[in-house]
This record gives C-alpha cells, sequence and structure tokens, in this order.
C-alpha cells in the first residue's frame, strides 16, 4: 500500500496548533492492499460530547405507543400512560337495538412486538375515564397530562406476553362458539355496569355520529399502578397502526320479530387506532439522584461516559472544538473515509437494561432544524438527497450496536469532508436512539423504542480497555 508522508513542517504546524491532535500514522500493512484504505490516518482529534435532555415530540401517529414502569439503576424512573379515543364501529351511527344487556366488555390492546424491561415482573394495569375530550387537541406533545376521572373501572394484574399469540372464544350468531388464534394483545375486562351505563344507554343522538358520541364517552385513560406491580418494571408497546385494538362489547338484545326471544349479538368492535383518531402518551422520567442530573447540571464538564435514552429522554450534543485548526494546518484533503467509533461503557448493559440496538446521527441546519448527515441522505420520491449519497446497495451510513465489538460506528465520510472543506458548518451534531427496523430510522425524539445506552467519551491517551469516542480519518493531501 502507498502512503502520502507529511512534510516536516506541515506536521510541525498541526502539532503547534492543537495538543489533541499528536499525530499521523499509516495504517493497514497487514491488509488486503485490494480492500484497505488508502491515505493517512489521524484518529487524535478532540471531541467533546455532553449528555442534554430530549426535546418534547409529538406522541400521535407513531409506529408504537409505549406503557409502563421502569427503575433503572442508572437512568432512573421512567413512566409512561395512554390516553386513547373510543370511537364508534366504522366511526359511523351504531344502533345497539332493542333492550341491550351487556354480557362483558374488554379493553383489546394489541402489543407492538417490544418490550423494555423485566419480562419476568408482575404488571398492574389501571383503566380510567378521560374527563377532557383529547380529539380536539392541536398537538400531543409527551409532556402533557391528560385528565382523568378517578374510579378504577378495570385493571389487569399479571405477567405480559408481548410476542404470544392469544387465544379467544369467538361468537358466532346461529352457531357454535369457536377458538380463534389472535395476535399477541393485553386483554382488560371493564367493568361491565360503567359500560353499560355510559356506552350502551347512551342517547341516540351520542351514537349518531362518531364526533358526538366521543364529545359524550370522551375515552381512556390506561396507566400502570405501582402499587399492585413488582420488580423494577419495564415498558411495554402497543400497535394501533391497525384494527386490532378496540373496546370489544358482548351484549344481548330483544330479537327484532320475537319480543320473548333474546339474540346473543356477535362481538362489537368499538376501535381504538390512529386511523380513527387520538391515541397520546405522557412520558415522564425522573433523574433524581443520579449521575445524570449531575451531568444535567454542570453542561460545560466534560465526563468519561455519557447517556442516550430513548422515549423523549436524553441526547448527546458532539463537537470537534480542533477539526478547523487541523483543516488550516493540513491544507486542501480528500478524506478517502472518516468514522465516529462509539465504545459502550463497560457493564452498562446487563440484562435487562440491554444497549440500543441503534443510535440515530444528525445534525442542525441553521435554523436548528434537525437534518441528515450528507451520508445518511439518500432523498426521497419528494426531497432531494445529497448527489454524493453512494449508490451501492452494501453501502451502511451504520449507527447500529455490534455486540461482539460493544460498539457502534458511523461512516461520515461526507460530512467529514464538508467540515474540513467550510462547505459545511457544524450547527450541533447530535446522537439519540431511533428503532432499528430497516425503514424507521429517524432524527427525531423516539418514543417507539425503549432501549438505552451509556458510551464513552473521547480520551487524549487512551489505553487498552477504555470506552472512548473517535473520529478516524483517512485522508490524502492534495498539493
Amino acid at each position: 500500500m502507498k502512503f502520502i508522508k507529511l512534510d516536516l513542517l506541515t506536521l510541525l504546524i498541526s502539532l503547534f496548533l492543537f495538543a489533541s491532535c499528536e499525530s499521523t500514522s499509516t495504517i493497514g500493512l497487514e491488509v488486503d492492499p485490494s480492500s484497505a484504505v488508502q491515505g493517512d490516518l489521524i484518529d487524535t482529534i478532540t471531541i467533546n460530547s455532553r449528555t442534554q435532555l430530549e426535546d418534547v415530540t409529538n406522541t400521535r401517529g407513531v409506529s408504537r405507543h409505549p406503557l409502563g414502569n421502569l427503575k433503572d439503576p442508572i437512568f432512573g424512573t421512567t413512566e409512561s400512560s395512554l390516553a386513547m379515543v373510543v370511537n364508534l364501529p366504522n366511526a359511523a351511527t351504531h344502533d345497539f337495538g332493542t333492550n341491550p344487556v351487556l354480557d362483558s366488555a374488554v379493553l383489546v390492546l394489541n402489543y407492538g412486538g417490544q418490550f423494555y424491561g423485566d419480562s419476568t415482573a408482575s404488571y398492574s394495569v389501571d383503566v380510567h375515564q378521560l374527563t377532557e375530550n383529547i380529539s380536539q387537541n392541536d398537538t400531543y406533545l409527551n409532556n402533557k397530562t391528560y385528565t382523568n376521572a378517578t374510579t378504577v373501572i378495570g385493571n389487569k394484574t399479571g405477567k405480559i406476553y408481548p410476542t404470544t399469540r392469544y387465544k379467544i372464544t369467538d361468537i358466532v350468531s346461529g352457531k357454535p362458539d369457536t377458538l380463534k388464534t389472535v395476535t399477541p394483545q393485553l386483554r382488560i375486562v371493564l367493568d361491565k355496569t360503567f359500560i353499560q351505563n355510559n356506552i350502551v344507554n347512551l342517547a341516540a343522538a351520542n351514537l349518531k355520529t362518531n364526533a358526538n358520541f366521543v364529545q359524550s364517552f370522551k375515552g381512556l385513560k390506561v396507566q400502570i399502578n405501582k402499587t399492585g406491580s413488582t420488580g423494577n418494571g419495564g415498558v411495554m408497546f402497543f400497535d394501533f397502526a391497525g384494527s386490532n385494538s378496540a373496546l370489544a362489547l358482548y351484549y344481548k338484545k330483544q330479537n327484532s320479530t320475537t319480543t320473548t326471544v333474546t339474540d346473543t349479538v356477535p362481538v362489537v368492535n368499538f376501535p381504538i387506532a390512529n386511523s380513527f383518531n387520538a391515541i397520546a402518551a405522557t412520558i415522564k422520567h425522573d433523574y433524581t439522584g443520579t449521575v445524570i442530573a449531575t451531568q444535567l447540571a454542570n453542561p460545560n464538564t466534560q465526563y468519561a461516559v455519557t447517556y442516550l435514552q430513548p422515549l423523549a429522554g436524553l441526547k448527546n450534543k458532539i463537537t470537534f472544538p480542533h477539526l478547523g485548526k487541523f483543516a488550516t494546518a493540513i491544507g486542501k484533503v480528500i478524506v478517502n473515509k472518516a468514522e465516529l467509533v462509539i465504545d459502550l461503557s463497560n457493564g452498562s448493559d446487563v440484562i435487562p437494561y440491554n444497549a440500543a440496538p441503534r443510535l440515530a446521527l444528525y445534525r442542525y441546519d441553521i435554523a436548528e432544524q434537525r437534518q441528515n448527515l450528507p451520508d445518511n441522505n439518500p432523498g426521497s420520491q419528494t426531497v432531494a438527497g445529497d448527489i454524493r449519497y453512494p449508490q451501492n446497495l452494501s453501502y451502511s451510513f451504520g449507527g447500529f450496536f455490534d455486540p461482539i465489538k460493544k460498539q457502534y460506528i458511523f461512516n461520515v465520510t461526507l460530512y467529514v469532508q464538508d467540515l474540513l472543506s467550510g462547505t459545511t458548518k457544524d450547527y450541533g451534531t447530535f446522537l439519540a436512539p431511533t428503532p432499528s427496523g430497516a425503514s424507521e430510522f429517524s432524527f427525531f425524539p423516539s418514543i417507539s423504542t425503549g432501549a438505552r445506552s451509556v458510551i464513552g467519551t473521547y480520551k487524549k491517551n487512551p489505553i487498552a480497555g477504555d470506552n472512548t469516542m473517535k473520529l478516524n480519518i483517512y485522508y490524502t493531501k492534495i498539493n
């Protein structure tokens, strides 16, 4: 492999201008020349990183909604409750018939396939009626609290099974009941008298339109009963994108032709879905007594580790204070490859507190709006991306957790090239957890995943075993 060496004068200038960039080193002597990265390597660029509170975010229309109470020995306590609008079947007029009598009412919440925390703990889930019509809200920010009646109208206590399919009795009119397998779901039996009085016995005008019904019934609030739960808890996630979540009513009514005959009505589902109306999450984090609280209170101090937490919890702001000095000292360069390498802090991912499976890396523009890095900006059908984005199926921006190396690596070649060339100004570069699904990457605060990470920070002279954050730049100097 051919390497380009710095002349002595340039090297001395670069050493003088910033102590953080102590040397360049050639690499890859043992690597296959056909696949090795060409150029010089500098991996001592100073990186400042700070733990920051995440921005508040809209919780309506997300892929998964969180419910839980989690006591994390490092991150403190996280609580999340759900407020949901219950809708008329098909959001249209509903008629219960003559003399309807409720047999049972079941709140069905379809699991979203994810859970974070202690799966062996017992969870107690309470259901209340909302006392406000949240369908009229403009925003559904995660820090908003929704008012509810104090009476508990339903409770389910026990272990949860977010990935186990469920069997229910399917009532078929005029035929024997059958067992039916349904998606994994949490089923909570609600108070019969309450539902009879507040839904089944409603005046016809309140059942004529969905808006009238919602104004009358308001909706439901679901939250963890901390006293009735055990262990350190966890966060479960529910999927309201489809039609599997609903308030299911089982009732009888008088036969339409023979008044002495009672008909059993097949289950009637009052849907709870994003496509019908609002579902919103209220999320609270309490860092009292944690090292996180200390870091947040001292934003100008560099600590040995920093913290990343989803559910609109914590993000990281990173800066490269001496990158400009390096650019001045070295002159024009072509960045052959640049990687941001982030180590997980030792011992921070003890089960059940697994590390975040994926991180997002993004930047601020001049208006402090979140933007993709050019290395992660392929564009879409409606928005142009960066024309330099590699059209290569094997290309990866990175950010996924490597459970063997215990680290995250981002490909930031284009971003570093722009910073060194001065075509982009660093108004802020940020790290945060993001869902790991192939199409779920987002630089907005995530409430659809629960896993958090404790990560290393830059160290000037790291030793073996240190957990660090470093920027590897492989470059070729232009004469």
